[in-house]
């Protein structure tokens, strides 16, 4: 069985961890009604619409 002749150094597994790791901005959609961004499949914080229809109703 291969056993590893050295302990491998901290900086090389971080370096081979780094992709693992990266942050990717949020996925933000037009709400069609409004036309501000909001994320996908969730109720529009503007206006208060989802799927065309009035969910919570928001003070304006």
């Amino acid at each position: 069985m291969a056993v590893p002749k050295r302990k491998t150094s901290k900086a090389r597994r971080d370096k081979r961890r780094n992709n693992l790791w990266k942050i990717e901005a949020p996925a933000l959609v037009k709400c069609p009604r409004c036309g501000e961004y909001k994320k996908p499949h969730r109720l529009c914080p503007e206006c208060g619409y989802y799927n065309g229809r009035e969910v919570i109703k928001v003070a304006e």
